[in-house]
């Protein structure tokens, strides 16, 4: 499963802008990857990982702005299609799964 932060915050003023910087490093911290400015994307291993993530996303959340938070299986995630300029990406494949012994 994959967890995509999507945001639109305030940076009108220093405050806001510290906050919003703040934000983002949280969701750095967290292992989360920036795939846009404003998009975060991080693999999860299931249901009790992503709502573990979600409450630690909640109490990190600015006080201002707007926050999405969506999830895509992995099928889904290689699914979906990528431009850079005006040239298709090649798909994103999953991560291996780790193996701990």
């Amino acid at each position: 499963m994959w967890i995509f932060v999507m945001f639109d915050l305030p940076v009108g003023t220093r405050e806001q802008a510290r906050k919003a910087t703040q934000f983002r490093d949280f969701l750095l911290d967290e292992g989360f990857e920036k795939s846009q400015f404003s998009v975060y994307a991080r693999f999860c291993g299931g249901k009790e990982k992503f709502e573990s993530h979600m409450r630690r996303i909640e109490a990190n959340l600015p006080d201002r702005g707007e926050v999405h938070v969506l999830t895509f299986t992995d099928k889904q995630y290689e699914n979906i299609i990528r431009f850079s300029g005006q040239r298709k990406k090649r798909r994103r494949k999953n991560p291996d799964q780790l193996a701990l012994f």
